[in-house]
């Protein structure tokens, strides 16, 4: 019997142990580790909260966690409750399937100023990560600026600029829905350092910009290359600057109406962040694009600012015996190896970067690797005590393990306390988790 231990329970975890299954069938035991008593990682705390059919793909999961060799194994942290070397000598491979829960630091002057926030954070307050729960953002301000032209950046935005009844259906979190229903902001700002045909955010993630009740968004029509140009671009993002085309051509008439403007800021750089104590304004530098990049032109502007949010990317977290990539910001690994019988898989492995369905041949390509490292006699095909051998190391040092059962007990308490018309109210304490956990 082969066993394999998976390190996080998101996209990357549970499609490497959906590879595992049809590659061994019954002659493998698949343990799929979380710290947070919770499973599913992204989709459930990064996932916007107003994008429930994108969530709906833990439903596939749930159907891999829910086979007979196939366990959740939540609420034990690797390199604090069980080390790598342990997991090693228990299961015949070892995967991290850790994602890149770590933002991206901005290097810049005034990066530690107060209301200051990377997305992992932000998203994070809003989607009730118990981490970043009690983040605080002061939403008092008028203006908010948003750092990055991808995806992120557009759901911080738009998270921001929604009025609390088109949270109707979402997940998001009831503290960050109050404090959203008392926002002073009015303008919110999306910063890039490069121009429309350089964008990265999606079709359809941007036309809902577009249809917002109190919010309009505002792209300089001066900043649009010539409209033959878009010939040139790959379809989806021809399709994206099509609807920046559009909101160009909105009528001043119809921004008045509106009480918020999210304004489209391009061929900007952020070079420092102002303010005494907490930000007040972002200085930019103007750019122009050279042969794709975005090189500085010397002239400066300020941004007014009371809330800043940089989505500029993420890092994953070093883990005590792992060698890792501090330059890139990701465990190192030569595609998808990093020491015998550990592997990664991910964003662990590649960066951010990639949709939730790039991690499903992630996960088949690295139990490729396994089975060939078995078969050149690597590593072990069986005979070492996977989950039983860590069940007796757990009970010994009285870890409280989360199994696949219990987090079901969780999610029926979150439906039982969701407010009307929201599939959930997430707990956002592991405390709470727990007591739940425990509940028959």
């Amino acid at each position: 019997m082969r066993h394999i231990a998976i390190i996080g329970s998101g996209p990357a975890g549970y499609y490497t142990a959906e590879a595992a299954q049809k590659q061994w069938g019954e002659e493998v035991r698949i343990d799929v580790f979380d710290r947070l008593p919770v499973p599913y990682g992204l989709i459930r705390t990064g996932v916007a909260p107003d994008h429930q059919s994108i969530k709906g793909v833990a439903r596939r999961y749930e159907a891999t966690a829910l086979s007979a060799n196939v366990r959740f194994v939540g609420n034990v942290t690797i390199g604090q409750d069980v080390s790598i070397a342990e997991l090693q000598g228990l299961y015949d491979a070892v995967v991290l399937a850790t994602g890149a829960p770590r933002d991206r630091a901005l290097d810049m002057p005034g990066e530690g100023l107060r209301n200051v926030f990377g997305s992992a954070a932000f998203v994070g307050w809003y989607n009730g990560h118990p981490e970043f729960a009690n983040l605080n953002p002061d939403l008092s301000g008028k203006t908010a600026v948003v750092i990055g032209m991808g995806n992120v950046a557009l759901d911080v935005a738009r998270i921001l600029a929604k009025t609390p009844e088109e949270f109707e259906g979402a997940d998001i979190v009831g503290h960050a829905l109050d404090a959203l229903a008392q926002s002073g902001l009015k303008r919110i700002v999306i910063l890039g350092r490069r121009g429309p045909h350089q964008i990265m955010m999606t079709p359809k993630e941007l036309g809902e910009l577009g249809h917002l009740k109190r919010a309009a968004p505002r792209v300089d029509p001066n900043d649009l290359p010539e409209e033959a140009e878009d010939a040139f671009l790959e379809p989806g993002i021809r399709k994206s600057v099509s609807h920046l085309r559009s909101f160009a051509a909105i009528p001043e008439s119809h921004r008045a109406d509106m009480d918020v403007e999210v304004e489209f800021d391009f061929f900007g750089a952020p070079r420092a962040l102002l303010g005494d104590g907490r930000v007040e304004a972002v200085q930019v530098e103007r750019t122009k694009i050279e042969s794709g990049r975005a090189i500085g032109t010397g002239t400066f502007y300020s941004i007014p600012a009371d809330l800043v949010v940089a989505c500029i990317g993420y890092r994953s977290m070093p883990i005590p015996g792992v060698p890792f990539d501090e330059r890139a910001g990701k465990i190192a690994n030569d595609d998808g190896r990093v020491l015998p019988g550990l592997y990664c898989v991910g964003w662990a492995r590649r960066g951010p970067s990639g949709t939730i369905g790039t991690n499903r041949p992630d996960g088949f390509g690295v139990v490729e690797l396994i089975q060939a490292d078995m078969e050149d006699g690597l590593i072990s095909q069986g005979g070492k005590r996977g989950g039983a051998g860590f069940d007796a190391r757990a009970r010994e040092r009285r870890i409280e393990v989360v199994s696949f059962s219990d987090w079901k007990r969780i999610e029926e308490a979150e439906a039982a306390r969701a407010r009307d018309g929201a599939p959930r109210e997430k707990f956002v304490d592991v405390a709470e988790m727990m007591r739940a956990s425990g509940e028959h």
